[in-house]
């Protein structure tokens, strides 16, 4: 007696397509779908069960629902003159309306409520020359990201050394004519002073002289301060290029 046609649609259709290289373990999905109004028992089963893992491998599919199943090919030597013996086959069976036990559905299931669809396994390799190129395009692809990042790099650090030294320039130059005013400040004091202590008797010039003592060593300390701030600024930024070359 002839088998029932299979009632769930497969997806493919007819074979299992795994892409290399080999080497690691190749996925390929197949889709089971229920179009009938009951549910449905399936098992996947295979020629090569150790070089292949199921997940699921068996189940049930409800009414008007699909499931996908993976199928996992394990890494081996591949050799293109060998063809793949390797197949599949999906087994269904429609499952009874009081059912408790799917394993006792299966073993007490007659030959003629079985359907079942096989599919073949096909190997893929890629051609050497598409292989090539696209190596080559991942080389030029990364050679590219790194220049571009490189240039990136560099621009940014220019532009950083150039505003923090244009910032240095201006201070330098502030300080320098900060200190050129605290000179003529003092000189123009010093005369006046010079002037007063003449002009007055000894004691009141003593007393002038102490003041424009005092007075003009004021002065000399804003200098230092003034030029201790210009070596600061000057180390700062030394101290700043040698971190940004990574010294």
């Amino acid at each position: 007696m002839a088998r029932p046609e299979q009632v769930l649609l497969l997806e493919p259709q007819h074979e299992l397509r795994f892409r290399g290289p080999f080497t690691d373990v190749v996925t390929s999905t197949l889709k089971l779908a229920n179009p009938t109004d009951r549910n449905v028992c399936f098992k996947v089963k295979t020629t090569a069960p150790r070089r292949y893992c199921v997940r699921p491998n068996s189940g049930v599919i409800d009414p008007g629902t699909s499931i996908n199943v993976s199928v996992m090919l394990q890494p081996f030597d591949y050799d293109p003159n060998e063809k793949s013996k390797h197949k599949f086959m999906v087994q269904s069976l429609l499952a009874p309306t009081d059912m408790t036990d799917t394993e006792g559905v299966w073993k007490d299931a007659k030959p003629e409520d079985l359907m079942d669809s096989k599919l073949r396994c096909v190997f893929d390799m890629p051609a050497e020359n598409e292989k090539t190129h696209e190596l080559e395009s991942n080389k030029i692809s990364s050679s590219i990201s790194k220049s571009e990042s490189s240039t990136l790099s560099m621009k940014s650090m220019v532009s950083l050394d150039d505003g923090e030294v244009k910032k240095i320039m201006e201070e330098c130059k502030r300080l320098q004519t900060e200190v050129q005013r605290l000179r003529e400040e003092n000189k123009q004091i010093r005369v006046s002073m010079f002037a007063n202590c003449i002009l007055t008797n000894v004691s009141s010039s003593r007393k002038t002289s102490d003041a424009c003592f005092l007075f003009s060593l004021k002065l000399k300390i804003q200098m230092y301060i003034m030029l201790l701030s210009i070596v600061r600024v000057i180390l700062h930024y030394i101290h700043y290029s040698l971190e940004d070359w990574g010294w």
